[in-house]
């Protein structure tokens, strides 16, 4: 797709021309911007961005090449082609090196200025499209999060083979983070400086697959219109990452081992041999022997990428981590919707701690930012805006103020939505003494809210901080165990 310019600003003190160049832009559907002095172009510049500039070498107030010297300090600045009536090799030469993208001469007619305009935007679109495929992640917090033992061991062999250009096969179940241990390899490698192009081999049509590798020349099938490089000749100099490289066809690993080896390969319905410097990371979540054993998967390919092995540990195994991953992942998606979340509720924070998560880092990731919505600004994450398996729907209160006489610590039942002078405590340690149980707790919460509300469900679950169907599968468990807390109250929902 190709990138239009959407704003284009044009500095010319020749009306004659600076009407030419806006009526042939505006055309064009772009928004114009005309400036007569340099003066003026650099007070548009700070208070606007543009895409285009089409500037006049000589205006009353200065140089056009010295401004365009300024111009290539800014920040996203645009596309600059310079306008002159006065065109020398030497000052077309000083341009381009100025940072200039092309140079036209007065007279000029509107082709012209389509020509240099299609040039651009082709150029502007490779920018664009290689900034994606170099950062595909870009935007997202980098970084190992965790103190556990198996984090620190994970970490020493990321820094151990970041800087050699060995071939790494990062291994672990679904979720555990392997895009992220190869994007820490590249940050930390010689090859920072170019391109990470990463292949989900998984999302790509068998019949498409060796083509995105390796490219095609115009021609090579149905629907090649135009010669492509593939990922391979995108990556060079840089890191190529083979996301789940166990669902590479077999017909197509033959190929592969020959560009690992000889580094070397030809594009299909191609017969030009093209060399390459790639380093290579591959993930997998699959037992990639046993793919070997079965038939699935080339042995000699298997032992090429396996030069560096990396087993990334589950979530499960990294209990000391779950808590600081989980705080990272809350200020990350609090950000990210501009929402102020004040930490974790306690037990919230015990949901979190002993659930075995078995989607891993991403199911926490994903967990957390619609728990992050979910909850209200300045209010912390409870255990039911979670959402986990388990009993953690009761949220402890603040400390009681010390008394004379030392009471049992209680759960408060209180609502400002709904003030009542009757003040219902729900007890956490039973008559000898010993601490009661999450499930009496909550039970006994729960009737202390319905008592509280008059059986209304809707104001008792506003009460307790849970959702009204959390409620009512609670109640349902109670009268299917024969105990019905309910009975004596009259049952209601706003």
């Amino acid at each position: 797709m190709a990138i239009s310019f959407e704003k284009v600003l044009v500095v010319e003190d020749e009306p004659v021309v600076r009407n030419l160049l806006s009526e042939i832009f505006t055309r064009r559907k772009c928004q114009v911007r005309c400036a007569q002095s340099l003066a003026e172009a650099e007070t548009l510049l700070m208070s606007d961005s543009f895409d285009l500039m089409l500037l006049d070498l000589r205006l009353p107030d200065g140089d056009g090449q010295r401004f365009l010297e300024r111009v290539a300090t800014i920040p996203e600045h645009p596309l600059v082609v310079m306008v002159t009536g006065y065109g020398t090799i030497e000052s077309a030469v000083a341009c381009m090196r100025a940072g200039a993208f092309d140079y036209v001469l007065k007279p000029f007619s509107p082709s012209q200025i389509d020509i240099i305009l299609k040039k651009a935007q082709s150029y502007r679109q490779l920018l664009q499209v290689n900034r994606y495929l170099s950062n595909p992640e870009e935007g997202e917090d980098g970084g190992l999060v965790g103190r556990s033992s198996a984090m620190l061991r994970l970490r020493q062999m990321v820094e151990r083979v970041a800087p050699t250009d060995a071939t790494v096969l990062i291994t672990g179940e679904s979720g555990t983070g392997k895009e992220m241990i190869a994007r820490e390899l590249y940050r930390a490698s010689p090859r920072r400086s170019h391109p990470f192009i990463k292949v989900n081999c998984a999302a790509i049509s068998q019949n498409l697959i060796e083509s995105e590798f390796f490219g095609h020349e115009r021609g090579a099938f149905t629907g090649a219109t135009e010669r492509r490089e593939g990922r391979f000749e995108l990556a060079n100099q840089g890191t190529l990452l083979l996301d789940e490289v166990s669902e590479i066809p077999l017909n197509l690993q033959a190929k592969l081992l020959r560009v690992l080896q000889e580094r070397e390969f030809e594009r299909v319905g191609g017969n030009r041999t093209i060399k390459v410097n790639v380093r290579l990371l591959a993930t997998s979540n699959r037992d990639l022997l046993s793919y070997v054993e079965k038939g699935d998967f080339r042995q000699d390919l298997y032992y090429r990428l396996n030069v560096f092995p990396v087993q990334v540990p589950p979530l499960r195994e990294r209990g000391e981590d779950i808590l600081l991953i989980a705080e990272h992942f809350l200020r990350r998606c609090a950000r990210k919707h501009g929402i102020k979340v004040n930490g974790y509720s306690d037990s919230a924070r015990a949901a979190l701690a002993s659930y075995r998560w078995p989607g891993n880092v991403r199911e926490m990731q994903n967990t957390i930012e619609r728990a992050v919505i979910l909850t209200e600004n300045g209010r912390p994450i409870t255990a039911s805006a979670l959402g986990l398996p388990g009993d953690y729907h009761l949220e402890e209160p603040a400390p009681a103020v010390a008394s004379a006489e030392p009471a049992a610590p209680t759960y408060e039942i209180n609502s400002s939505a709904n003030p009542s002078p009757t003040n219902h405590s729900v007890p956490v340690t039973d008559s000898s003494g010993g601490v009661q149980t999450i499930a009496i707790l909550e039970k006994q919460a729960i009737k202390a809210a319905l008592l509280q509300t008059e059986g209304n469900r809707t104001q008792a679950a506003a009460v307790l901080g849970i959702s009204i169907r959390t409620l009512r599968n609670k109640l349902q468990e109670y009268r299917e165990a024969g105990d019905p807390i309910e009975a004596g109250l009259e049952s209601a929902e706003a």
